[in-house]
């Protein structure tokens, strides 16, 4: 009989890259890891309740999305700061980067998480190439308000990205 921890372990690890953009666009740098582990807990206790309704990428982001918006919820309560993190676009990983691209997506992270909480949710979905109907279904917002956000936010960090790049 498999080990429960070994299935898991399968599970989860095609979705560890959207684990880490959620962990790195509502954490601050060192509180990341902290965020990580706990949105993979989280994952975990809520497997069992997995139906396959959904597809597993669905199911792991509500989840963890859930677990990061009430993660913020209290480090805010507690006077914490959380806008100073970074995070990597797709694939880029941090270690590969050449310098004016890292610093280029340390401009957009620190703009993203600049943006309110369902708003950088959104956008992170969007990148991560998810369809509006998936998007939907996820936030209990239609297609149409999830759009208009999306070019709300989008042009938010236009401007964002303008005012942080003047202090870089």
């Amino acid at each position: 009989m498999p080990d429960a921890d070994d299935d898991f372990a399968g599970w989860i690890t095609p979705h560890l890259s959207r684990l880490a953009r959620i962990s790195r666009a509502f954490a601050a740098p060192a509180d990341q890891h902290d965020l990580m582990q706990e949105l993979l807990i989280s994952v975990w206790k809520a497997r069992p309740a997995f139906r396959g309704e959904a597809s597993s990428a669905t199911f792991i982001y509500r989840v963890a999305h859930n677990r990061a918006l009430t993660w913020k919820r209290r480090d805010a309560l507690m006077g914490l700061r959380f806008f100073n993190a970074r995070h990597e676009l797709a694939d880029m990983a941090a270690d590969t980067c050449r310098e004016s691209d890292q610093q280029s997506l340390d401009r957009l992270y620190t703009a993203i998480r600049q943006l309110a909480p369902v708003d950088r949710s959104l956008m992170l979905l969007s990148l991560d190439g998810v369809a509006y109907a998936d998007m939907s279904a996820l936030h209990g917002l239609s297609e149409n308000t999830i759009g208009v956000r999306l070019n709300r936010a989008r042009a938010r960090l236009v401007a964002l990205i303008g005012e942080i790049s003047d202090g870089f």
